[in-house]
């Protein structure tokens, strides 16, 4: 009987030290969790690389399914950027629930450096929808269009439109962008499902230094793409 006791009070101990390493593993977890996010958001990349020493995932997403390399990137925390990118096993691949990659965001706010590195780390230049080249394009970052096209990136890739990178750049772009597009190859006459092309773009937004670049080469048969 008191054998049988002593047991019983054995297995209690046990199971109440279970019970509180536990409490205490899941705290420090979630506490963890609280301090990686707050840390991307106040661009802290002392307290990033503090956290993934201590053995925190890199790669953990948020309750909006948001990877926290994205979140750095997209809000210009470029410390924290940084600090994501030296972690070991961080996904530069990642893709949101918007189809958008890291390297995506780098090129929509012309984050040359870091576009440089996630390009280092095997970022996909290329994938299949809206690419980082239509994002640079977009917002006519030249030396981000450069990389890309030096690194083999399609300069008449396709969104799930039809929708091209020199389309975007004639008309949210600049200039400059579009012509730097058309001398690397893209397809001036090109069009995308509702039957636009670039220049269609350009006239829409009422933008006359592209249109002054695409009215002369819009008229001609489409050749091969010097960069595909």
């Amino acid at each position: 009987m008191q054998r049988c006791a002593s047991i019983h009070l054995i297995t209690y101990f046990k199971t109440s030290l279970i019970s509180l390493v536990f409490v205490v593993f899941s705290t420090a977890i979630a506490g963890s969790y609280d301090d990686f996010f707050t840390a991307i958001q106040r661009d802290n990349a002392l307290g990033i690389t503090a956290l993934i020493q201590r053995g925190f995932d890199p790669n953990t997403i948020d309750t909006q399914l948001r990877h926290g390399l994205i979140l750095a990137l997209a809000d210009s925390a470029l410390n924290a950027a940084d600090a994501l990118l030296e972690a070991p096993g961080i996904d530069v691949n990642f893709l949101n629930a918007q189809d958008e990659s890291p390297l995506m965001f780098a090129a929509l706010n012309g984050q040359l450096a870091l576009a440089k590195k996630l390009i280092a780390k095997d970022a996909d230049v290329n994938k299949t929808g809206w690419t980082p080249l239509h994002y640079a394009a977009t917002n006519g970052h030249l030396e981000i269009i450069r990389l890309l096209l030096d690194n083999n990136a399609f300069v008449d890739a396709e969104s799930p439109n039809g929708t091209t990178p020199l389309m975007m750049a004639a008309q949210y772009g600049t200039g400059a962008a579009v012509k730097l597009l058309l001398d690397q190859g893209a397809q001036a006459t090109q069009k995308n499902i509702q039957g636009l092309s670039a220049l269609d773009f350009a006239e829409r937004a009422s933008r006359p230094d592209a249109i002054r670049l695409l009215k002369p080469v819009a008229i001609k048969p489409a050749q091969p793409s010097a960069r595909w």
